[in-house]
């Protein structure tokens, strides 16, 4: 199901700076005012991932791209782009059907990410299970 929002340009140039230009390190989405476009609202350099966290808001959906660098034990180290589609249990019904319905427009917009995560609350975005998906689709 799509909700016909559309996919802001900015939101697909700071894509391309984060997976070609390796200083961004995460992207943060939300829709405009009005429903109808998905803009980009944060960009970050900062490789703090509680920093990332801290920027998703408690009861509020977002999607974000984190480009995620782990060690592999026998390969040393590694990045995989992760889409996240945030999605708190506390956001407004309505507003977690708009998220839902748009998500794919933004998703398939975003040509390199290899791994997607689901993000209820924050155990679900949480570095450890972040890794454990990132590292198992290796």
């Amino acid at each position: 199901m799509s909700s016909g929002v559309g996919v802001n340009h900015d939101c697909l140039a700071k894509f391309q700076e984060l997976k070609l230009g390796k200083k961004t390190k995460y992207i943060i989405f939300n829709l405009n005012d009005d429903n109808t476009e998905i803009v980009v609202e944060k960009t970050s350099t900062s490789t703090d991932y509680d920093e990332f966290l801290a920027d998703l808001p408690e009861a509020d959906c977002r999607w974000a791209v984190y480009d995620f660098e782990y060690e592999k034990e026998d390969a040393g180290k590694r990045n995989k782009i992760c889409f996240i589609a945030w999605s708190p249990d506390d956001a407004k019904i309505k507003k977690k059907m708009v998220f839902a319905s748009s998500k794919d427009a933004l998703r398939r917009s975003l040509v390199g990410v290899a791994t997607d995560i689901q993000g209820t609350d924050m155990s679900e975005v949480s570095y450890e299970s972040v890794l454990a998906k990132a590292s198992k689709s290796a």
